[in-house]
């Protein structure tokens, strides 16, 4: 099996071998994964943080033994870029800008220096919050990762990382961590909600805040009300999403 990390600022991952195919997720900068297929110009992985699996051009990634894959892998608290944009410098002299989340911890193995601020190892629940207010105004991508797009699930697991902990990649697999809670009022600041489509599939996520309100994606990161049908928005005056589920996840 081969094994590689993404040496740029973003990658996209795709459902099929092709540019033009959907955006499913992002590789980040110093992201580590599997190939667990290659072919002449594409190769399907699978993450090694979240173990999402989709295809990602062959120029866009490089490859890596399985000694400096497992280093990675195994680190119990890597280094993550915290500043919304950073600088790799590349060993021809370049500047690369990374963005937020990004793994800082690969920059050595890649041949280049990092220069930014970063988060290492878990932080308490608290932090959560903070974290996920850098995105407010972030547009809706799907598959999206960045505070430059980004989508409803990709903003709680990037939150999460961020300060140490480990989500899945969508919103259903996400909906089957952590321990369920019976009313909103036993929820805490940093808690996962979850919500349902008209055919009871779990499609979106957000962060409990404090006092009834919720940072989720719709259209952007904002901040909405939320109560047990689920999120209002008040310049709307209607229900966005209907609530199925809140869950503690730490």
């Amino acid at each position: 099996m081969q094994y590689g990390i993404c040496p740029l600022s973003i990658v996209p991952i795709r459902t099929n071998p092709d540019d033009g195919t959907e955006m499913t997720s992002q590789l980040l900068y110093g992201e580590h994964f599997k190939v667990l297929e290659s072919r002449k110009k594409w190769s399907r992985i699978r993450g090694g943080f979240d173990n999402f699996e989709g295809w990602v051009a062959n120029n866009q990634i490089v490859l890596v033994s399985e000694e400096v894959y497992e280093e990675i892998h195994q680190n119990p608290s890597l280094k993550i870029s915290s500043d919304v944009i950073s600088h790799i410098c590349t060993p021809d002299g370049m500047l690369l800008p990374i963005l937020l989340g990004s793994m800082a911890e690969t920059s050595s193995l890649l041949n280049h220096t990092f220069e930014g601020h970063i988060f290492e190892g878990q932080k308490s629940k608290d932090c959560l919050v903070d974290t996920a207010f850098l995105y407010l105004k972030a547009p809706f991508l799907p598959g999206g990762k960045t505070p430059f797009g980004i989508d409803a699930s990709g903003l709680t697991q990037m939150v999460y990382k961020i300060n140490g902990y480990v989500l899945e990649r969508t919103a259903a697999s996400q909906s089957k961590q952590g321990e369920p809670l019976s009313f909103i009022e036993e929820s805490e600041p940093g808690d996962l909600a979850f919500f349902d489509n008209n055919d009871g599939v779990i499609d979106h996520v957000g962060i409990i805040l404090k006092d009834n309100y919720i940072i989720h994606v719709n259209g952007h990161v904002r901040i909405d009300r939320i109560d047990h049908t689920g999120i209002f928005n008040t310049e709307e005056k209607l229900y966005t999403h209907k609530l199925r589920v809140i869950k503690k996840i730490l």
